[in-house]
């Protein structure tokens, strides 16, 4: 690590005055000056007057765009290393850090000394070797698209235990985004230098997919002329991502709760254990709970898989991200085809805001994808450009129906009926009076009910 001392002036640039040095003393050494400015004009007029070894811009910055703040710096002191300091938001794309110009870009809360160490970092010209911590939440966000309050939280629950190796379950509609969370937690660890092995349970046959998993020695089988590394064994050292885990097969279920418990594996055909340095991430679209209870899921092994676990929601309690989600998806399709990326006239966006999107992301992604090479030359997309089928009303009360062994009439209605009113809950942000409109009910109502179904449940 580079000593402190060779930074003389620092000029830090923020909202108000910091109450801190970012260089406190080290052994004999003095701690370099800083001087701050809260404004536009007085950073300005210290980069005309005094000489500056380094900036520190943090964001935001009142009446002052970042770009405004970073054009005027390069226009006085192209030479200067910046290191953009803005915490508490989605981190900006790498194309946007790029076009800024700046040296580092820290986009968490992070103490003093981690701001001074990477201004050192920035003026020893070391702007490829990002500070760890910064760089496992970089890569998480790369991934993660959106701004609103539910996937914040998911990107805030995703910063926390990223970097541990807790086995994590992963639930959400399907479309809704599993894979990437499981790849933002994984860049989110100190294994993301190594490659994520991702293995959908539904998408093998069983006859498949235990050797596809724990691998086989040669001759184990008719066929086996050679050994076959496993999933897990590919995995080691790394994070392996099992997808529609409820449709993994009961003698496997038993497999990999041991692999859980022992962190050891064993090929097909072989009494020889091997051990393995795996984290497990988990992912379904079906409740396991449910499938625990029809005897489907091993109650053992949902409990070892759960340890954390991660709610993505689907898109429609968390409109606000569409327009940022169609614009990350649209500027993909544009650096995929090698042109300009489309845009959506407002009426598109207000249209594509309007739609419940039964689909989720997924669904979002492929409509752009459709309307973009549907829509010729233009550079607009508009309504008519996308088919959007509406979801039939009441479509899961139309497929209920009755099994054999019978069903638990008001267990289901109240199940029903806590649902309705967490969703609504959900889609008003919390808001009683809001979710009681949603629901055609009073406010007075709502409150009675669910106390009265927590007193059930």
């Amino acid at each position: 690590m580079e000593t402190l001392f060779a930074v003389r002036v620092v000029l830090w640039i923020a909202d108000q005055a910091p109450s801190t040095n970012v260089f406190p003393k080290q052994d004999d050494s003095e701690s370099a000056e800083v001087v701050s400015a809260t404004r536009l004009s007085v950073a300005v007029d210290t980069l005309r007057r005094r000489s500056v070894d380094a900036i520190l811009v943090s964001l935001p910055l009142a009446g002052c765009a970042a770009e405004e703040l970073l054009n005027a710096i390069r226009d006085l002191r192209p030479d200067l290393p910046v290191v953009l300091y803005e915490p508490g938001v989605m981190r900006r794309s790498e194309a946007e850090v790029e076009r800024l110009g700046v040296a580092r870009y820290i986009a968490h809360v992070v103490p003093a000394y981690y701001l001074g160490q990477a201004l050192v970092d920035a003026m020893h010209g070391e702007i490829e070797r990002p500070i760890e911590a910064d760089q496992s939440v970089a890569r998480m966000h790369s991934s993660m698209v959106g701004s609103s309050g539910p996937i914040r939280q998911v990107a805030e629950i995703i910063k926390l235990i990223g970097p541990r190796r807790s086995t994590v379950l992963i639930t959400g509609e399907t479309g809704s985004g599993k894979e990437v969370a499981a790849r933002a937690l994984h860049a989110a660890s100190d294994r993301a230098n190594r490659r994520m092995v991702a293995v959908n349970c539904a998408a093998l046959p069983d006859t498949l997919l235990e050797t596809e998993l724990f691998g086989h020695t040669k001759g184990a089988f008719t066929g086996a002329v050679n050994a076959r590394v496993g999933l897990f064994e590919q995995a080691h050292r790394s994070t392996i991502f099992l997808d529609e885990i409820g449709e993994l097969p009961m003698p496997l279920q038993a497999k990999l709760l041991r692999v859980l418990q022992e962190r050891e594996i064993q090929r097909v055909g072989s009494s020889k254990t091997l051990p393995v340095d795996v984290r497990v991430i988990a992912a379904s679209n079906a409740s396991l709970m449910q499938a625990v209870a029809e005897r489907r899921f091993r109650e053992d092994l949902y409990y070892r898989l759960n340890v954390v676990g991660l709610q993505i929601p689907p898109l429609r309690e968390r409109v606000a991200d569409i327009p940022e989600l169609a614009d990350y998806f649209l500027a993909r399709l544009a650096d995929l085809d090698g042109g300009p990326a489309k845009t959506l006239a407002p009426e598109t966006v207000a249209a594509l805001v309007r739609y419940s999107w039964p689909g989720n992301v997924r669904q979002l992604e492929h409509a752009l994808e459709s309307a973009v090479a549907l829509s010729g030359a233009r550079s607009v997309l508009y309504p008519g450009d996308f088919d959007l089928p509406e979801r039939p009303q009441h479509s899961s009360l139309a497929a209920l129906d009755i099994p054999e062994t019978g069903l638990n009439f008001e267990e289901l209605i109240a199940d029903m009926e806590r649902r309705l009113l967490e969703r609504a809950l959900a889609r008003s942000g919390g808001n009683k009076s809001r979710a009681a409109d949603l629901l055609q009910m009073k406010r007075t109502t709502l409150i009675s009910k669910f106390k009265a179904l927590e007193l059930c449940g």
